[in-house]
């Protein structure tokens, strides 16, 4: 019987970690990112219609508040619960599993009420810190309930993340955006900014319950307020914590880098370079969304150091690099339409910045494979080590990167910054971890990034026609070269033309 057990383990993360799956999943997270990114658009453009800068103003002020009350009172149990749910579940040991996902919904009950008490009390003082205008302390007050449920929906989420119901994930992660558009526009059109609140608590309230339904569905309800629950949650609420410092390190580098161009370069400069940094994250995060939400869970459930570890964090990286090569080259060449379709004629000045920033994003694709190792492992020590480390490099190199060329030079040691974090992380990993990279990754990379570099030294130095020519050229080169590694490693194409002729035969 623990033969059985074991082929089939083995056959089930041959499985989970085969190119199939990775590019299965990362397609239905990037697809399900796209949805959300283009209903995004249309709310926002909506709202602003309605409420105008002021209104939007107001709600990036209320959420931005929100935002930093719950990261600092959620103990990152969003994100720590799901290597001990995901670890549970290659143990194989039912029991073992409702226990920690008892535990989980214990800690993140007690976060959530932390949180709620906590907002409710600082209240005046977060109107005072908010707002130079106006008492907001009763907003504040009614927002408390917010902080609780993103609490709770935090980690429901991670029990489905642990739990590796993606697809569940997927839907709530669409509901939840088809019900912001249809919520908040209308009670902005008939409110105005007195809807504000109102629909900030029913986005959570909606969020939270399609959540639950879907966690309480696969895994019934369980709460202990035992010690033996509390003692256990203590590793999950360590890795938790180191997860929200490096938050704060992030928020802190951002700010005072943000604070700095202001008074260097003015508010405009400030615009420029946050809607290019932005813009570059928003559209990357269609490939890297799937990390967090499959391959975390998946690389927390291996326990050994070694082969499996290294063939999971390779292929994953593989797959991230071919499928993410190909959007930048041709985001980078299509700038010139992009940010004014997106902005105004008045955002082109960002354009140098963002195509070096773009290529940065090809190293990003690398690093972020390896620095899940760390967390896999439960070694937070390790993690605020290496994130620490990249923000002071980021917040010095961006700074000098703006005194040596302006904001494209910003993104040139954005580059250089992120370059210079990959080669940290690669060599602390091998040290740390025995990983090191497969021949096959560094040689698709290698080719991939060189495509990146000979595009963006066409679209500095090419205008008109040329310019559109090579463009088209190097976006086809990157995305033929992907297909050819994807076709002869997975069996994608085959399962899809079996399907469709299947559906066919139907008719």
């Amino acid at each position: 019987m623990f033969c059985i057990y074991v082929n089939i383990t083995m056959e089930k993360q041959a499985s989970d970690n085969s190119y199939s799956h990775i590019l299965k999943y990362t397609g239905l997270f990037g697809g399900v990112q796209g949805l959300n990114i283009l209903i995004g658009l249309v709310r926002n453009k909506l709202v602003a219609l309605i409420l105008g800068p002021e209104g939007m103003g107001l709600v990036s002020l209320f959420n931005s508040t929100i935002k930093v009350v719950s990261d600092s009172t959620n103990f990152g149990i969003a994100m720590s619960a799901v290597k001990n749910i995901s670890e549970s579940i290659e143990s194989g040991d039912e029991e073992r599993l409702h226990h920690v996902i008892g535990t989980v919904r214990t800690w993140s009950l007690l976060t959530a009420l932390l949180g709620m008490l906590l907002c409710m009390a600082l209240s005046p003082w977060l109107s005072d810190w908010t707002f130079s205008w106006g008492n907001h302390t009763l907003h504040f007050v009614l927002l408390s309930p917010v902080i609780a449920l993103l609490a709770v929906t935090g980690g429901e989420a991670a029990i489905l993340k642990g739990g590796r119901h993606l697809k569940a994930l997927a839907v709530v992660s669409v509901y939840n955006m088809i019900f912001a558009l249809l919520c908040s526009v209308p009670l902005f059109y008939f409110f105005g900014q007195a809807g504000i609140v109102p629909s900030i608590f029913l986005m959570a309230l909606m969020q939270c319950v399609l959540t639950i339904a879907y966690s309480y569905r696969l895994y019934r309800p369980s709460f202990s307020f035992s010690r033996q629950h509390f003692q256990e949650g203590e590793g999950m609420i360590r890795l938790g914590l180191a997860f929200v410092l490096a938050g704060i390190f992030g928020s802190g580098a951002e700010f005072v880098l943000r604070s700095y161009l202001n008074n260097v370069a003015g508010l405009d400069i400030v615009g420029l370079y946050n809607s290019g940094f932005v813009l570059t994250m928003t559209y990357t995060s269609m490939v890297f969304s799937s990390m967090e939400a499959d391959y975390f869970p998946r690389l927390s459930g291996i326990r050994q150091l070694g082969g499996e570890l290294n063939l999971t964090v390779n292929r994953q990286i593989e797959v991230s690099v071919l499928i993410i090569s190909p959007m930048l080259v041709f985001f980078m060449v299509s700038l010139p339409i992009v940010l004014p379709f997106l902005f105004s004629r008045e955002f082109l000045p960002m354009q140098g910045m963002m195509r070096l920033t773009l290529l940065a994003m090809y190293f990003r694709a690398v690093n972020l494979p390896m620095e899940y190792i760390a967390l896999s492992r439960g070694d937070s020590r390790s993690f605020l080590f290496l994130e620490a480390a990249y923000y002071v490099m980021f917040l010095l190199m961006v700074i000098l990167g703006w005194q040596w060329g302006g904001l494209t030079g910003t993104g040139g040691a954005l580059l250089a910054c992120t370059v210079a974090n990959f080669l940290m992380v690669l060599v602390y990993v091998r040290w740390k971890y025995r990983f090191w990279l497969s021949g096959d990754v560094l040689t698709n990379t290698m080719v991939q990034v060189l495509l990146g570099l000979v595009a963006c030294f066409f679209t500095f130095s090419l205008t008109g026609v040329t310019y559109w020519l090579m463009g088209s050229v190097m976006t086809l080169a990157s995305l033929l070269f992907s297909i050819r590694i994807l076709h002869a490693k997975t069996h994608l194409w085959n399962s899809l033309k079996s399907r469709y002729f299947r559906r066919f035969r139907k008719k």
